[in-house]
């Protein structure tokens, strides 16, 4: 399973670089065998458009280590995206089996992560997160001079509903959202790869 990714080019040229903060893996937890079988990738943000684009290139990601990725968009109707009980009703249809969620998060505060919020609260199951989400959504707009946008990630196995990977990543001031959101999808996947969950993309 991967995590978000977006870079074509000269549009990951010049994007702000992402730092990682905090990651956290659940004990035991080993590379996931997900091949062929279908991840859903899904941003949660209010921006439709980025969040398509994003999910777009999450999956691409994600297909090219085995699973097949599918953007949450196509699988979910748009009306019933924010609908926590829709949404498992999709992904269960759909015969979804693991889910990676990036999640914008409110900036000019920092949150202290650590192993508790992970394996706690809201981002314990799968669906209870997915409500918190969408309750809880940071509309981005337009960058500010010295902007610190703060992105949480976590990987889901849907056949038990349970986190397996987090992290946290944070960017100043990027010059252009959907840019950063492509160069953090690809820095996601590299650090699943970095933390033994993915296997290696195709190069």
């Amino acid at each position: 399973m991967a995590v978000c990714t977006f870079a074509i080019g000269a549009a990951v040229v010049g994007a702000a670089s992402n730092e990682f903060i905090s990651t956290w893996k659940a004990p035991g937890a080993g590379q996931m065998n997900f091949a062929g079988r279908k991840v859903a990738a899904v941003l949660i943000v209010d921006d439709n458009d980025l969040r398509v684009s994003a999910e777009e290139a999450l999956a691409r990601e994600i297909t090219a280590r085995g699973p097949n990725g599918v953007p949450g968009y196509r699988i979910i109707p748009r009306e019933e995206f924010k609908n926590k009980d829709a949404a498992r009703s999709w992904f269960e249809k759909a015969g979804v089996e693991g889910l990676i969620v990036m999640r914008l998060v409110k900036t000019d505060t920092q949150k202290v992560y650590s192993s508790v919020v992970w394996s706690s609260g809201y981002y314990n199951y799968a669906y209870d997160y997915w409500g918190y989400g969408w309750a809880s959504v940071y509309p981005i707009g337009e960058a500010r001079n010295e902007t610190t946008i703060t992105v949480e990630t976590l990987l889901f196995d849907l056949t038990k509903g349970t986190p397996i990977w987090a992290g946290v990543s944070l960017t100043t001031d990027p010059k252009n959202v959907q840019a950063y959101m492509k160069s953090l999808a690809i820095d996601i996947v590299k650090k699943l790869e970095k933390d033994g969950l993915i296997r290696k993309g195709r190069r």
